[in-house]
């Protein structure tokens, strides 16, 4: 079962199943005066992606009244060992919590970990703190699925709208998908996204062309360029630069971005954005060290808790009536009448999946060790936060632009 997470004072509520919690340091607690904390980002905020973990660190130790001297960023920290060697250097100068952002940091982040026993190691997207249990090694995510299907929504009331003007026909309905890497997290991301405007627009397909970067300007916005010219009518994406945004704006072509609202670099074009508010989890953890309290092996945050967002929508160049529609679909989705991954919605080779064994017990050797899919929906990150849902559905094409 998912845990579900209160964001307080370092309140977190567990729900038996999901694993050990992980104790944090001695559980006597750091005084707020004296607490420091590291934050390690990918990029700096040039970056989407990194500018929605940076905009909420600063939020939230604001709001905790954290001092400029008790909090360290560093920025433009590649997937190598130099992100180990600065995660070592933080614990090494005073910090008692240090985060890192980027799913390719996990194992240096583990390293030193193992080397600092005494400070508290927290990463995002990562799939190995359930399994390693380590004391004071820590991964969390959202239900980012759920805001990108409403998202999806939003692409799709717009298709419709398209539709009726007589603009594209149901037919002519493709959408294109600018992905960084074929991974679960971005699977799990565009299927959900291609659900969310199918169940507005039961004809639409859409294209995933893979750029193999997080971040690369030039190869996004050529990728955009490729799908506009191969068809497709409205772009998305998981990569984190403007180039998809930019491409779209420059053609007309409606865009959802993803981690904030891109409506500065594509006002006609811009519709709505997705993102993980990281806020509540900084506060949460950062409290849970104050306080001497247990931080999550595997935190999931979800709508309830002010973890998945919209932007506000782009009036004008939404269809009429986006806006009550994600009301409804969202009041669904809180109440669980509606489940993203409903297997009586989609099909694989033109089968309805009945079972579907994941690699959620991530132990570095790819199996598949996790049955899914139970009353009749595949359940993303309840068997861990970070999503593990990694199937090509039918009506979606995916492949590597190199």
């Amino acid at each position: 079962m998912k845990k579900v997470l209160a964001v307080g004072l370092a309140a977190t509520l567990a729900v038996a199943g999901m694993g050990v919690l992980s104790a944090c340091g001695t559980n006597e607690g750091v005084s707020k005066d004296d607490i420091k904390v590291g934050f390690i980002f990918l990029h700096d905020e040039t970056s989407t992606y990194d500018k929605n973990f940076i905009d909420a660190a600063r939020a939230a130790v604001e709001k905790i009244g954290l001092r400029d001297d008790q909090v360290v960023f560093k920025m433009n920290v590649p997937e190598d060992d130099t992100a180990y060697e600065t995660a070592a250097d933080l614990a090494d100068t005073g910090c008692d919590v240090v985060f890192a952002d980027s799913f390719g940091h996990e194992s240096y982040i583990l390293k030193a970990a193992e080397e600092f026993p005494e400070t508290q190691f927290c990463h995002a997207t990562g799939t190995q703190a359930h399994t390693k249990n380590f004391d004071n090694y820590h991964n969390a995510f959202a239900t980012i699925y759920e805001g990108r299907y409403l998202a999806g929504v939003v692409a799709g009331m717009k298709l419709e709208e398209m539709i009726d003007a007589g603009e594209i026909t149901a037919d002519e309905a493709k959408m294109g998908y600018v992905g960084a890497f074929p991974y679960a997290e971005v699977i799990s991301g565009f299927t959900s996204f291609y659900l969310g405007a199918r169940s507005i627009v039961p004809e639409v397909t859409m294209t995933v062309r893979y750029t193999n970067s997080w971040y690369d300007l030039t190869a996004e916005g050529e990728t955009a360029k490729a799908l506009i010219n191969e068809g497709c009518v409205l772009i998305s994406q998981h990569a984190d630069s403007l180039g998809a945004p930019s491409a779209c704006e420059d053609a007309g072509v409606p865009n959802v971005s993803y981690n904030g609202s891109t409506k500065a670099t594509g006002p006609n074009t811009y519709l709505v954005s997705s993102r993980i508010n990281w806020e509540p989890y900084f506060e949460y953890m950062i409290n849970c060290v104050i306080n001497g309290e247990e931080i999550d092996d595997d935190w999931t945050g979800t709508l309830e808790t002010g973890s998945v967002e919209l932007a506000e929508l782009n009036e004008g160049v939404v269809a009429d009536g986006t806006a009550e529609k994600l009301a409804e679909v969202e009041a669904q989705l809180k109440a669980g009448t509606l489940h993203v991954f409903d297997t009586s919605k989609f099909t694989v080779g033109g089968k309805t999946l009945t079972s579907y064994m994941a690699d959620v017990d991530d132990m570095g050797d790819y199996e598949k060790d996790t049955e899914a899919i139970k009353d009749g929906y595949f359940h993303e990150s309840e068997y861990r936060s970070a999503p593990y849902f990694d199937i090509i559905i039918d009506g979606i094409t995916s492949y590597s632009t190199t």
